[in-house]
Formats: structure tokens, C-alpha cells, sequence
């Protein structure tokens, strides 16, 4: 029997796994994680006092009493169950990594003892040699280090501790996605304190938060074996559109089938055990497409758990015959998943600087911070689009249901019209009666108009949603470090640079206020080209963005060029946020990255065709011949509409074999090429159109091939299991 009729025949009859009740959910939240009130129950007064002014103060903790911590952390995992430990980290492989040990110990008597020191916390060396450095170390130099992350706190993973963890090289350099973000907070947090100062000096404080919309496609796990494409690649690299798929609208905030939920709730469950505060479920726009999204949290604890609940994800899916996809585009001719990044920066003093207050004073606090992180994308955006940059986000990135490659900023027609009135300031001193109209009449009102301001522009990458900015580029699987870490450090000099210019405006005579909104207005001016209200889908935005100057680099290689310009390396050299070697690592591991998934992509596609479809197509033209031959020894007549089937079946069987060979020839290219910049040209230019030719014919053979010999299972039955 075809191999596509056994896995579809597995699917009959799925029912939801049982997922049994469960208290409230916040009975059971962070139940599995460390956190300082579990801390506080496993030592005393002093050492719990000692570990905050630790924490908050970034100073480190000692190695007595990280001792002290170990053993209280040592004490609550064995007693829930932890039999081993593991330093949780997030190198430049995109995924998480751990290496388990046991808390046993066996001592000299030949007794054993469970034990876990403050050194076994603080700091381990895992093999570094197999993880992407980008050159920084050579093969032989296999030293890394792992260092405690107390902002982040440990949790229980099945029956491990888990100790999220930063991972540098044995030289000091980051190796990893949480170094640099961890840097950018710290550089942020010093550049926006003065800023927020000039509004209240007992903030002490600045942080940036973050709450991400994870989307994710669920496949039966059956169609899934079914389709050695999905679990080499994470995309489908053929199949032919359905006739049905979401034109209809009709699975957008549907109603949540029932396996479906099965799998949701008990990922709620286990992600709220974790402490993750995972909130909002629901259909996404495509068939088979679902989001789930948290409450914001501080940037490095929501980066943190948003790489653990991608993990969660994975292991819980099987349990209910499913498999999750994380991939941007695993189907063509629908929509593709994304990752929006909602981030804002909040205060000590517990407030939101990118939130309107309820008096002028607060509010022009609000503008200031709000027109500083304008600036700075405008000037920036560059190195914004290569943050978001991957193989998988290029199929993503501008195709009528994600933001363009262009990086703008959506503000809204309300804001817009403050931003207007604010350009008409004479500069210098206002007069009272336009600083009395400025303060109450266009600030003063802002969170009036933002009460009502409801608009949504699905096509623009960097949209303000009320009280934050919403990220909306970010693919699907990609860890939210690196937009963050990009975001926070442009965010950190721009508002370095209103300092200074700040300081010169009141040399000049000028008022506090008047001094704050001459610089502002000053950045909106220059800030014109990166404001954007309309279609971002448009022919026109483009023509447009080229006038203006903005970027538009439509695949990776291309966006990841920028992080090599002279200011953007002075810019993170600068700032403590990388290193010269860091970021020229990090664009060699990126492009090899990119590289490595394409030609495992051409490597499948090639396989597929050759030992799947083509096989199959020859044997359907051959029995279609036969059927020619027996038709026309009764009736010529007759035959004349088979031989025109024929003639079809055959145009596109003879363009497959030659396609084959155009992408044999080209692999065999790619794999005698070394430069990996040499590589991605030749991807780009050469492979990536040699595919997408490949897949044009065998998607159109699969609407002439009988549909019982058809090897792969295909989209109209991946895309509608309930």
C-alpha cells in the first residue's frame, strides 16, 4: 500500500489525549521554579538580605554565599523530585543546551552523598567545540564557560534543575544569545536613567519589558512522517495549493478543536508550572495555525522563557499526536508564522515610560522617551531588519501577511497630529501662551486621543500599540535575544545623545521644558523617513523607502551585511555590548547558518523528487500509455483526449529531469565553493530560483498523477486535522 494512505490511515479516528483537572491556575503557578520566595524558606534572614543587595546591585554574588544558595536549591530539587542538574544556556545554534549531572557524589569511604557546592552553580565548562563561534575559537580550544544568571531564576525540568546560564568562550567572549542582551539591559539601564530623572529623581532604575505572541503550526504526527521534507527542514518543499485554505476567513479566532485543546491546556499547565504566565489562546489565520502569548515580563526573564516554552512545546505535541511547527513558512500559499515582540521600558518606581500619565509633566516624560525610541530605529533600522534576519523569515518577510523587509514605524493618525503641531514650535524660548498651549492642549491630551486610538497596521514592522512598541518582524522560531539586544542598545545611545543635546539647549537659557521640546521636535524632523501610516504591501511603499533613503534587503545575506558597517561596530564597541571579534563572529555564524539550511533544503528537495515523485510520474505515464495503446486499438477518436493528457504529463516530467540536473550541477558548485559570502551569492542567485522552478512542476505533476499513487501526503490533508 502507498506509504501516504498507511499514515492517513493512522489518523482516523484521533481522540484528545485527557488532560486531568487542575486547581487554579495560579495555584499551580511557578510551582517547579526557585524563585526568592522559595529562597527565603530554605535560608536565613541574613544570607536571603545578602542575595538581594547581590542581585539588584549587579555586583555578583560570592562564592560563600553562592554556597549558601546551592545548598537551599539543592535541598527544594531533591525534595520535588531533581536528581540531577544542568546549566541551561541558549548558544548561537538557535536552540537550548544542556548537559545533565547527577548530585551524587561518591566519597572516600566508598559511601555516597548527594552534593551541589556554590562553585557547581556559579560557573561550569562545557565542551564549547562543537557550537557556532564564528571563528572566535579555533576547534582544538574546546574550553567555554557556563556562568550563573541570578536574574533568571532555576527551575525543575522533568527530574533536572535547570540554572539558566550565560556561555562565553574561555578568552571571555559571549558564545551566546543572553551575554550581549544582558549587556544592552545594563547600558540601557545607565543611558535612560538621567532621562527619566529629569521627570522624577527617585528613579534609580530602568528595564526593558517584553511579551511576545509565539505563533506555531500543529501537524498530525502520522502526516508528518509522512512528508520527509517537514522533519529535515521544518517546510514543506512541495505540494500543490488547496482548493480550500483560509480564504474563507473561517479558522481566524475559531473555535478551538478539540485535540487541539487537549494539548493547549496542558501546555498552559506545565508552562505555568514553570512560570511562564502564558494568558491568550487562539486560531491564528491559516488552517492549522494556533498562537499563544504571556503577560510581559522583564526582557531577559521573557526571552528566558519563551526559549523553555518553544522546548515545552516540542515534548508535549507527541503526547497528543501532533507535531509542532516553528518554522516561519512551513506552507507555501498560506500564511506563515511570526513571533510579534511587544517591548517597553518600565521604572523601579513601578511605571511605564512609554505610557501616557494623567498630567503634562508625565506625559511630555512620555513623548521624550517615545520620540527617542522613534530616532533612534531611524537611524538604526538597518541593523533592526538584520536582527530579524533568517533563512526561514525570508519566505516570510513582505509576502501579504507579515511586515515588509522595509522597516518603518507605525504611530497612528492621533499621534501623527501631535507630532505635527509639535513641528510648528519656533525654536528657542515659547512664549507663555504657547508653552500654556503645547503643555495642555497637544500633551496634555494625548492619553485622551490614545483612549480611542485603535489603530492597527498589520503591514508595518514597528508599530506603537498604546503603551509599548510591537516588534511585528520577528520569525516564528528565532530567540527574541537578538531583536532585543539590538533594540535596547540603539534605544541606550539615542537617549545618551538627547542628554547631551538636552544639556546644550539649557546652556543656551533654555527652561527644562522648553529645552526638552526643542530637542524633540529637532528628532521628529529628522525622524520623517522612518514614519509610515499606509500599505507597507504596496509598490508604491517601495519606490517610496527608496526615496527616503530606507533599506529594503529582501534576504539574509543581504540584511546581515549591515552589522559590518564602521558606525554600527563603533556603535556596539562602544556601548560594552560587543566586542569587534563578537560581531564579526556572529555574522559568519548567521550566514553559515543560512547557507547550511539552504543546501540541506536543495539536498532534500533533489532527494524528494528523484526518489518520490519522479518514480512515481514515470509510472503513471507508462500505464497512461498503455491506456493510449489499448484506447486507439478500439477507437482513435477516443484516444486523441488521452494522448493530449499525455502530452501534458510529459512537458512536465521532461522540465523535472532537466530541473534535476540544473540543481545537481548547481549543489555540485556549492560544494566545491569555500567562501561562504561566495555561497550565499550563489544560493541566492542561483539555487533558490532552481527550487522554486522544481517545485512549479512537480506541484503541477500532482494535480495530473493519479491521486492513489501520489507518494507524499498532501496539503488539503496536513492542513485540516481535527
Amino acid at each position: 500500500m502507498n506509504i501516504r494512505f498507511i499514515v492517513l490511515q493512522e489518523t482516523l479516528g484521533r481522540r484528545p489525549v485527557e488532560v486531568p483537572p487542575v486547581p487554579k491556575r495560579s495555584d499551580i503557578f511557578e510551582i517547579n521554579v526557585f524563585n526568592d520566595e522559595k529562597l527565603r524558606q530554605y535560608v536565613d534572614k541574613a544570607t536571603f538580605r545578602a542575595y538581594l543587595r547581590a542581585k539588584d546591585s549587579d555586583e555578583g554574588i560570592s562564592r560563600q554565599l553562592a554556597d549558601k544558595i546551592a545548598q537551599a536549591m539543592k535541598q527544594w530539587a531533591m525534595e520535588n523530585g531533581a536528581t540531577h542538574y544542568t546549566h541551561w544556556f541558549q548558544p548561537l545554534t538557535g536552540a537550548t543546551a544542556e548537559k545533565h549531572d547527577s548530585f551524587l557524589e561518591k566519597l572516600p569511604d566508598g559511601s555516597a552523598l548527594e552534593t551541589f557546592s556554590g562553585d557547581q552553580l556559579a560557573q561550569q565548562e562545557p565542551d564549547a567545540s562543537s557550537f557556532p563561534s564564528g571563528g572566535l575559537r579555533n576547534t582544538f580550544e574546546a574550553r567555554g564557560y557556563t556562568a550563573w544568571d541570578p536574574g533568571s531564576p532555576a527551575f525543575i525540568y522533568g527530574t533536572t534543575l535547570c540554572i539558566p546560564t550565560v556561555f562565553i568562550s574561555y578568552t571571555g567572549e559571549a558564545l551566546d544569545y543572553k551575554t550581549p542582551l544582558l549587556r544592552s539591559k545594563h547600558v540601557l539601564n545607565e543611558a535612560a536613567v538621567p532621562v527619566a530623572q529629569l521627570f522624577n529623581r527617585n528613579v534609580e532604575k530602568v528595564y526593558p519589558t517584553l511579551g511576545w505572541e509565539q505563533e506555531y503550526f500543529l501537524v498530525d504526527r502520522a502526516l508528518y512522517r509522512g512528508r520527509p521534507d517537514l522533519m529535515l527542514t521544518g517546510r514543506t518543499l512541495l505540494g500543490h495549493a488547496p482548493a480550500k485554505s483560509q480564504q474563507l476567513d473561517d479558522h481566524y479566532f475559531g473555535s478551538i478543536p478539540a485535540r487541539v485543546m487537549a494539548f493547549m491546556r496542558e501546555l498552559e499547565i506545565e508552562a505555568l508550572k514553570l512560570g511562564i504566565p502564558v494568558k491568550t489562546r487562539h486560531n491564528e489565520v491559516a488552517p492549522n495555525q494556533y498562537e499563544v502569548a504571556p503577560v510581559f515580563e522583564e526582557a531577559n526573564l521573557a526571552v528566558d522563557h519563551n526559549a523553555l516554552l518553544m522546548d515545552l512545546m516540542s515534548k508535549l505535541a507527541p503526547k497528543h499526536d501532533f507535531e509542532v511547527l516553528l518554522h516561519e513558512k512551513p506552507f507555501a500559499y498560506i500564511n506563515g508564522s511570526g513571533k510579534h515582540n511587544n517591548w517597553s521600558l518600565m521604572t523601579d518606581t513601578g511605571i511605564n515610560l512609554l505610557g501616557p500619565g494623567d498630567t503634562p509633566k508625565r506625559n511630555l516624560r512620555f513623548l521624550t522617551f517615545f520620540v527617542n525610541v522613534i530616532k533612534a530605529v531611524n537611524d538604526h533600522e538597518e541593523l533592526l531588519r538584520a536582527s530579524i534576519a533568517s533563512a526561514g523569515n525570508d519566505h516570510r518577510l513582505g509576502a501579504n501577511e507579515a511586515p515588509p523587509a522595509i522597516i518603518s514605524v507605525f504611530i497612528g493618525h492621533h499621534m501623527t497630529r501631535v507630532f505635527n503641531q509639535i513641528k510648528k514650535l519656533k525654536d528657542g524660548k515659547l512664549t507663555p501662551q504657547t508653552k500654556t498651549e503645547v503643555k495642555l492642549n497637544v500633551v496634555g491630551k494625548i492619553p485622551e486621543i490614545l483612549l480611542d486610538n485603535t489603530d492597527r497596521n498589520r503591514t508595518s514592522p514597528f508599530a506603537f500599540t498604546g503603551n509599548k512598541f510591537e516588534i511585528r518582524a520577528v520569525g516564528s522560531s528565532a530567540n527574541c535575544a537578538a531583536p532585543m539586544t539590538v533594540l535596547n542598545t540603539i534605544v541606550a545611545r539615542q537617549l545618551k545623545q538627547f542628554m547631551i543635546d538636552y544639556e546644550q539647549r539649557r546652556a543656551q537659557g533654555l527652561g527644562k521644558d522648553e529645552a526638552i521640546l526643542n530637542v524633540l521636535k529637532d528628532y521628529i524632523l529628522q525622524s520623517e523617513r522612518i514614519l509610515f501610516e499606509g500599505n507597507g504591501y504596496s509598490d508604491e511603499w517601495k519606490a517610496e523607502a527608496r526615496k527616503r533613503g530606507l533599506s529594503n534587503h529582501l534576504t539574509t545575506p543581504d540584511a546581515l551585511k549591515a552589522t559590518l558597517k564602521p558606525q554600527y561596530i563603533d556603535l556596539f564597541v562602544s556601548l560594552g555590548v560587543f566586542t569587534e571579534a563578537e560581531i564579526r563572529s556572529r555574522y559568519h555564524v548567521l550566514l553559515e547558518q543560512y547557507n547550511n539550511k539552504l543546501e540541506i533544503e536543495a539536498r532534500v528537495l533533489h532527494d524528494l523528487v528523484s526518489n518520490h515523485v519522479l518514480p512515481t510520474v514515470l509510472e503513471y505515464q507508462s500505464r497512461l500509455a498503455t491506456n493510449i495503446a489499448n484506447v486507439e486499438a478500439v477507437s482513435k477518436q477516443s484516444a486523441e483526449t488521452n494522448r493530449r493528457w499525455f502530452k501534458d504529463l510529459n512537458t512536465n516530467i521532461e522540465a523535472l529531469q532537466k530541473g534535476l540536473e540544473t540543481l545537481k550541477k548547481l549543489l555540485e558548485k556549492l560544494n566545491t565553493t569555500d567562501d561562504d559570502e561566495a555561497k550565499a551569492r550563489l544560493i541566492v542567485e542561483k539555487i533558490k530560483p532552481a527550487m522554486d522552478e522544481l517545485r512549479t512542476h512537480a506541484d503541477a505533476l500532482e494535480m495530473q498523477v493519479d491521486d492513489e499513487m501520489w507518494p507524499l501526503v498532501k496539503y488539503r490533508e496536513m492542513l485540516f486535522t481535527r
